[in-house]
């Protein structure tokens, strides 16, 4: 568990705790329709697609999940190789920050934390189909916070 102590918006000390208390496999699948005669040939182009979500299960606890989707298909043929969606979801407490404090930890911090395990089931259910490894490289969760962000104020109305 992690704890510092900041100050709040009216300069009053305030005891920050961060704690991961569980992380677990919230769904998976794999799918490799044209199995086994896709091994022959081997040329994948892949897609993927990443989200993240939160949402307050109790007083101080988040449960935050990473969803990906990997769609491979054949470059030539664009037969679908293999399919696999994961989502990775853990179990946070967090306590001692504000509303735009918890926002950015819940859709970077969290996420960040939880990507090498929803990585590591990617590359194995991948490996499993018979596929050669697919190793994501590293995601940029503030990144994709900023553009969420972005999106929100565009689609604010403008008020004069």
């Amino acid at each position: 568990m992690s704890q510092d102590n900041i100050q709040d918006d009216q300069g009053q000390q305030s005891e920050v705790q961060f704690a991961l208390h569980r992380i677990y496999l919230k769904d998976a699948s794999f799918e490799s329709p044209h199995s086994p005669e896709i091994f022959q040939q081997f040329q994948p182009q892949v897609a993927l697609d990443i989200g993240t979500s939160a949402r307050k299960v109790a007083d101080d606890f988040y449960e935050v999940v990473i969803s990906i989707t990997a769609d491979a298909k054949h470059t030539e043929s664009s037969n679908t190789m293999f399919l696999v969606e994961v989502q990775q979801a853990g179990l946070f407490q967090i306590t001692g920050v504000n509303e735009g404090q918890l926002d950015h930890m819940l859709n970077t911090y969290c996420p960040n934390m939880l990507f090498p395990y929803v990585r590591e089931c990617i590359d194995s259910f991948v490996t499993r189909g018979g596929f050669p490894a697919l190793m994501l490289a590293p995601f940029n969760f503030d990144a994709l916070y900023a553009q969420k962000l972005q999106q929100a104020s565009e689609q604010q109305p403008n008020i004069q």
